[in-house]
């Protein structure tokens, strides 16, 4: 359900969309643009139903059901007249089995501002070091927009697949007659559980130059650096390739290290509720434990859950010998 604060009224505007992935490319990419362009709030979406508690929350010592994830929409009008904005930023990705359906709820409400365009952003892991420069790739569900943004600083993604709502949405507004472009940041496989201000910065380059918003990334740029640094200081850490001497950095260092990284390498609770599914369905059938497998090695926590994958195989020869 939706709840309106107010129904801007838009030209020709370009819609633009994303949720939490690999890297935090789409979330964040997106809200570096709403902050930057400070965009206005003027809807809710309330999806209650795409949403199921995976746990309750205890606050001093107080049990309650947790707050279920919503989406917002903001709308930006170009001071400039020519193309306006809208955007939907989603708390979090609901479980697979209704990813599609809240796509088509969020595609039949934009319908009504005539929306003819929509981007989206995702995250592409590559066998590449975390000081390489990030490229930007491009597909698109119709090919007079890829040949257009094939004028930028884009590589065509000829085939693969897209997934998560960042991708699916697009294939939901291909049925409905908009057209859809993905744009995917580049991102060392290794990393993706880090923000990467990288693949940020490439792609609202793009968007920057189609849209002509003239946006300032130099606070991107010093999220980078700094980042890049910081996973430069634990990899040596960890390595043990401290230069002879004392360790250049004390405990208190190494400590806010960690920290930092952290709260940079949290899985995605869409991605954590999707793993848990797998599970559950994994444990059922076991034939779905390869793709359990897959994912579980795409977002690189394969050994935070090694002991429960193992425990599946476990659990059919027990039950075998039963």
């Amino acid at each position: 359900m939706v709840k309106e604060i107010l129904i801007p009224k838009l030209k020709n505007p370009v819609f633009i969309i994303a949720w939490p992935g690999m890297g935090e490319v789409a979330y964040k990419s997106a809200l570096f643009l709403k902050e930057a362009l400070q965009f206005k709030m003027f809807a809710k979406l309330e999806a209650h139903e795409f949403f199921k508690p995976a746990a309750v929350v205890v606050d001093k010592g107080i049990i309650d059901l947790p707050t279920m994830p919503a989406g917002f929409f903001y709308y930006y009008k170009s001071p400039s007249k020519s193309r306006d904005i809208l955007l939907f930023l989603g708390d979090a990705q609901p479980p697979l089995d209704k990813g599609e359906q809240l796509a088509r709820s969020i595609i039949a409400y934009v319908k009504k501002y005539k929306v003819k365009l929509m981007l989206s952003f995702a995250a592409k892991p590559e066998p590449t070091d975390h000081k390489s420069p990030s490229h930007v790739w491009v597909t698109s569900t119709h090919k007079d927009m890829l040949e257009q943004f094939k004028k930028f600083p884009t590589k065509v993604l000829s085939e693969g697949q897209i997934s998560g709502l960042n991708g699916i949405i697009l294939g939901v507004a291909k049925q409905n007659k908009i057209k859809g472009v993905c744009l995917l940041g580049e991102i060392p496989f290794y990393t993706v559980q880090i923000e990467n201000p990288k693949a940020n910065i490439k792609i609202l380059s793009v968007v920057d130059k189609f849209l002509n918003l003239k946006l300032d990334l130099a606070p991107l740029e010093e999220r980078a650096k700094f980042i890049e640094e910081e996973i430069d200081k634990l990899i040596a850490y960890i390595k043990g390739d401290a230069p002879q001497g004392p360790l250049p950095l004390n405990e208190e260092d190494i400590d806010k290290i960690k920290k930092d990284l952290t709260a940079f390498t949290k899985l995605p609770q869409s991605g954590r509720e999707k793993i848990e599914q797998l599970f559950n369905e994994a444990s059922k059938d076991l034939s779905r434990a390869s793709e359990l497998k897959e994912e579980l090695d795409r977002w690189s926590v394969y050994k935070e859950y090694e002991d429960r994958f193992l425990d599946l195989f476990k659990k059919q020869n027990k039950d075998k010998g039963n």
